[in-house]
């Protein structure tokens, strides 16, 4: 079990976003300060079409990231895809997060296929480079400087390292911005490859199969369609599900919740705050 503590309360919560300077093209982060400090318990997260890392900053206090029964503590990597993903903290909880578009985190994480799924300490990832990040980022005096070398260590990382294939860039991004309304065939015609072949290198390499990816960037689109007060069937519609139900299927499928249960999810209320620049619904 997670620790427990009282329904969460973004009010309560600092949020700081990054100047565009120090915006990286498939980056996004978001700086959190909870105060005064408080425990929280168990928030369901729901599932999003980036890889994330959470680099904890705070003195005392902690949170603690649970998926497929594997418990993390303090700074973590969540994959795409968590299976029943829940957080929990206490204290005056700090993080800076980082959400990483799959096919630049195979170059930042070096592992971004291995951690479809679940949720992996950041130290296991980046090895001592993590203690290094974490004791520049709390050296810092603002967020704004911690937002700087954020993106010095993400570009240096960036820089010379292995990436996916060019045709798999291209699948993942054109899946992104038609919201997962595209046809793998089609994909394949586009970049002058066989459905066979896109399909092994796209898994290989991101960690999920193009139609799975599809999946979990409609499911992405619906749940802020959602969140944002438009009605299940209106959804259904605007996000391309054959109907309400094939759409009820799939929100339990990704999030384990119902719409309605969507539609209030903390973890989907301060998007709009922290996220600005993110793929919002249309």
């Amino acid at each position: 079990m997670l620790p427990t503590g009282g329904p969460f309360d973004w009010a309560a919560v600092e949020i700081a976003v990054p100047r565009p300077a120090d915006r990286l093209p498939g980056v996004h982060m978001a700086g959190f300060r909870q105060r005064p400090p408080a425990p929280f318990g168990d928030i369901a997260m729901i599932a999003y079409p980036f890889l994330t890392v959470f680099v904890d900053l705070s003195d005392e206090g902690a949170v603690v990231y649970d998926a497929r029964g594997r418990r993390e503590c303090g700074s973590a990597v969540v994959g795409l895809l968590p299976d029943g993903l829940r957080a929990a903290g206490w204290g005056k909880v700090e993080c800076l997060q980082i959400r990483l578009e799959p096919a630049l985190a195979a170059a930042v994480l070096g592992a971004s296929s291995e951690l479809t799924g679940t949720v992996a300490a950041l130290d296991d990832v980046w090895g001592r480079d993590a203690g290094r990040v974490r004791d520049r980022l709390r050296a810092a005096g603002s967020w704004d400087e911690r937002f700087a070398v954020a993106r010095d260590v993400l570009g240096r990382r960036l820089e010379g390292r292995a990436r996916v294939d060019p045709e798999v860039a291209h699948a993942w991004r054109h899946t992104l911005t038609g919201r997962g309304r595209v046809r793998v065939d089609g994909l394949a015609d586009e970049v002058g490859w066989s459905r066979k072949r896109l399909w092994a290198r796209f898994r290989s390499q991101l960690g999920i199969t193009p139609k799975h990816a599809a999946r979990l960037v409609r499911f992405d689109h619906a749940a802020h369609l959602l969140a944002a007060g438009h009605d299940a069937a209106g959804t259904a519609v605007r996000s391309g599900y054959a109907d309400q139900s094939h759409l009820h299927r799939e929100v339990r499928a990704f999030a384990g919740l119902t719409p309605a249960g969507v539609a209030v999810a903390p973890w989907l209320a301060v998007d709009g705050v922290a996220w600005p620049l993110a793929t919002r619904p249309r």
